[in-house]
């Protein structure tokens, strides 16, 4: 079984920088795409960014610039660093695991989920 488990979270600055990370504890796959999603109040969760098994890359473009996504393969762990933060930043951030050689971008596209950590950007 997958396990997921979001930390980093908490309240910054417009302007500042925050860090999630994502660990899996669980069951892992030779092939997966991970990915960061977010959701705002009364608002649909919405696509971060992703990597895929072999490292590729891909962003929303509202954070392509101020945000990087990355992983450790031997410790089964996703990080965002997100920098220059902005108010409209503000959110639940979810992370996302799937096994497939692909890089979805839709929450239709992920099976495995994490419950989720607050950020707050105040202005």
């Amino acid at each position: 079984q997958v396990q997921l488990v979001e930390s980093g979270g908490g309240l910054v600055q417009a302007g500042g920088s925050l860090r999630l990370s994502c660990t899996n504890s669980g069951r892992t796959f030779s092939r997966y795409a991970m990915a960061w999603f977010r959701q705002a109040p009364g608002k649909e969760r919405e696509f971060v960014a992703a990597i895929s098994w072999n490292g590729d890359t891909r962003y929303e473009d509202s954070v392509r610039g101020r945000f990087a996504i990355s992983r450790d393969r031997a410790t089964n762990t996703l990080d965002l660093q997100m920098n220059s933060l902005k108010p409209e930043d503000t959110a639940v951030y979810y992370c996302a695991v799937q096994p497939t050689m692909a890089i979805p971008s839709s929450a239709n596209g992920y099976d495995y989920w994490g419950r989720g950590t607050q950020v707050t950007v105040s202005s």
